[in-house]
Order: C-alpha cells, then structure tokens, then sequence
C-alpha cells in the first residue's frame, strides 16, 4: 500500500533561552530534527547549517532504490553536513567548538530510512503504544545501558544533557542507521531534548493519541514548557495515511515546513560577558550559563580574558584511582592509544580520499580508498549521479566499474562531468514495411 505522511513542525526558544538552537525540517518525504550544542560558539549555525544540507533528501524516491541505497543517501547527507559545518569553523573561528545533533527521516511511500546522531529522539506511537526508535547518544545513556541508574534516575541525572556524539566536522560521522516499516494510523514524533527530556513516555503517549497533527505538535511544546524545561522545544509530528483516503484541497503534496534557527536566524556578534559551561559535543543548552565578573576599572575596548574553573568546563567525571594496579592499566591504555591515534590518523587520511566507481548500475563519487579489508568498510557512497554505466563508452564502463581514483572531491566531480560528455547519445530505432 502506498502511503503519504500529513505533517506539523512548530519549535519554540522557550521561556529561558534568548537564542533557538533547535531547527526542524518536515517535508513530503523527509522529517528531520537538529538540536545546535555550543552555546556561544553558535549553535544555531550548526543546526540550520545541517538542516540546509539534510532538507536536500526530500526528493521522491526511486523506484530502483533499494533500502540499502536509502540507508547511503542518509549517511552520505549527514557526512556532508557535518563537512560542511567543518568549513564553516574554518572561515570563522571563533566558531570552534559548534556542533548539532541530527535526527533524520526519510520516507518512501512504506518506509522510513533512520538516521541519528546525538539526543535528538524519534518515536512510533501505533495502537496506542508508543515506542522510541532512537537511543541516545550521552553519557547517562552509557550508565543505563550497563545497568548503572535507571530511566527515572537519567532524567534529574547532574551530566544528563552531555552527548557523545555530534556533527561537528572535525570528528567522523557514526550515525545509526536502520529502517522502520509503516502502517496506516501510524504517528511520528521527532524531537529535541527540550521535549523529551521534560515528558516521559506515557504523557508523551496521552498527547500523541489526540487530535490532527497540528494540535499535537503544539500541545507537546505547551506541555513541555509547562512541565519546566529550560531548553528551547522543537516537535515534528506526522500522521501515515493511504493516498487513496487523504483529502487533499489542490491534489498536490502539503508545502514543506522549516522551524527553528533554520528559518528565522539571524547573524549577529555575541558580544561576550558569558561563558557557556558546553563543550564541543557536551552540552544541548540546558546549563545555565556563568556570568563573568568584569573589573570595574577595566579600560574600554580592552577586552576580558576568563579563566575559568575547570570544574565547570569538564566533560564527564574521571573515575577515581582505587586500586594498585591502576598504574599498569594506564600503561596499557597509553599504548592502546597510540594505536588508536595511528590507526585515526590513517582512516582520517583515508576519508579526504575520494573515487568514482559504480553502484546499482549508476556512476557514485565514493569517498574513502578503494580496498578491500575483510571487517572494514574504507569508503562509502558520497554522492549519486543520475548518470547510467551502460550508456558510457565500453573503455569509460571498465574504467569506472575498476573503479576512477580522485585527489579530491573537486577531481572526482570533473571526472563525472567530463563522463557526463562522453555518455553515448540514446538512439531509437524504426522499422517500417512495404508491399
């Protein structure tokens, strides 16, 4: 059965923040949430700088696609998205230290193709039930997984809002990648901490189970700053109809719908008498922020250097020193780490690497090396062409299915344009009869 989604987005700065953070996206096949972590490394670019490379996956889908393909397109847009946030520090920075979290959605009639990095959550409310179809990337998160403190205890937990994963474009994109299978009557929740980390799953539930869409989405912001989150709240809720039972007005698709910084930023200086307790991947916005003590006799135009107590700028608690052998385990971690630096090092090489090759029969700029290591994945999907391997030359096809090594993603582009001239002109034939 092929189904449509009837969709509202709505996201609010809250009634603590000067500044929304969060941005959302909600189109006919995408839905995505991205909730911006920096404080004042500015956040918010992150966030809508993400969202304008995520909302570039509402297209219809391909009838050839498979839901493996899908899953690539999903990773392909959060890596360029964390690349570009990436070039944004570069030009700018005093924008160190800015990242986002994502949640993306993308449907194809049956379907959704998940992708998740961050806090950011993603829900299925069906048959009354409601089922949460992310996992958190934070550290109380970790606590819970190994049996360590509890959902309830999570929620008053001091290191609550510190995440482990986000795109920032220094560190490699992890997102998680899965599908989820729909139904008519299903019901879509996406959305940042500031709801979810305010309304647990059977209020969340109750507001999902009434009225359109709209109302709910509305109704979950309201209840979520009445419960007294600090945080700015953005929610995303979609309904998975027939095509054949939606009443549609102009027998088109609804308009897509931007929330959040994405639609309504504004680039202006953050003068500076605040320092934010966030950390490059640590802190969605719930902190308060530590106002600066600044001299009385500081000349004007002198600008004020904080030192902060590094208490407040930690990323997490060490674990204390108890045991006598703790000296030979930070030996053997000290190496491991080498390793592991080495072992980064070469996959950070490896991911400014680009090829064209081939995938289901289409011309694809892959980004990483062309190698085969039994356990290892060295490269993915970067981008897709609409360019076909059998309507090439049969030099050019052998060329690319051995695949086509790039210096860069500016050189892979110029191969697959100068393949683009070289595609061999469709012809059609005709035969005609005579007596």
């Amino acid at each position: 059965m092929t189904l449509r989604l009837q969709y509202a987005a709505i996201s609010d700065v809250g009634r603590v923040r000067k500044d929304n953070q969060d941005a959302g996206y909600a189109g006919p096949w995408l839905l995505t949430v991205c909730d911006g972590v920096g404080g004042a490394a500015r956040g918010d670019l992150a966030s809508s700088t993400a969202i304008g490379q995520l909302r570039q996956l509402d297209q219809p889908p391909d009838d050839d696609h498979t839901e493996k393909h899908r899953l690539e397109l999903v990773a392909g847009a959060l890596h360029r998205a964390s690349d570009k946030i990436g070039d944004l520090v570069d030009e700018e920075p005093s924008l160190s230290g800015t990242s986002t979290t994502a949640t993306v959605a993308l449907f194809d009639g049956e379907r959704l193709a998940m992708g998740h990095v961050g806090d950011s959550r993603a829900y299925l409310f069906r048959g009354h039930e409601i089922s949460q179809l992310t996992s958190d990337h934070t550290f109380v998160q970790s606590l819970i997984d190994e049996g360590r403190i509890s959902e309830h205890d999570a929620r008053t937990h001091p290191h609550r809002n510190l995440i482990l994963k986000a795109l920032d474009g220094v560190h490699a994109v992890d997102p998680d990648l899965f599908t989820v299978e729909l139904a008519p009557q299903d019901r879509i929740l996406l959305c940042s901490d500031g709801a979810s980390g305010s309304l647990d799953d059977r209020r969340l539930a109750d507001i999902l189970s009434t009225g359109s869409p709209d109302f709910a989405a509305v109704e979950l912001v309201r209840a979520s700053l009445e419960a007294g989150s600090t945080d700015n709240v953005t929610c995303i809720v979609a309904d998975v109809v027939p095509v054949d039972l939606e009443g549609r007005v102009d027998g088109g698709p609804p308009a897509p719908l931007v929330v959040g910084s994405a639609s309504e930023l504004r680039r202006r200086p953050r003068a500076g008498t605040s320092f934010f307790r966030g950390h490059r991947s640590g802190d969605t916005g719930e902190l308060e922020p530590v106002l600066a003590e600044i001299p009385d006799d500081l000349p004007p135009g002198v600008p004020y250097v904080i030192d902060p107590d590094p208490e407040t700028v930690r990323y997490a608690p060490r674990a204390p020193r108890r045991h006598p052998w703790l000296r030979r385990g930070l030996v053997l971690l000290f190496l491991i780490g080498l390793a592991w630096m080495a072992g980064a090092a070469a996959w950070s090489w490896s991911q400014h690497q680009y090829y064209v090759g081939e995938q289901d029969g289409v011309v694809t700029i892959f980004r990483g090396v062309q190698a085969d290591v039994p356990g290892v994945d060295l490269s993915h999907a970067y981008q897709t062409t609409n360019i076909r391997v059998d309507q090439l030359d049969p030099s050019s096809a052998r060329s690319v299915q051995q695949g086509l090594g790039a210096g860069s993603l500016d050189d892979a582009q110029r191969t697959v344009q100068r393949l683009a001239d070289n595609q061999r002109p469709q012809t059609t034939s005709s035969s005609t009869g005579g007596g």
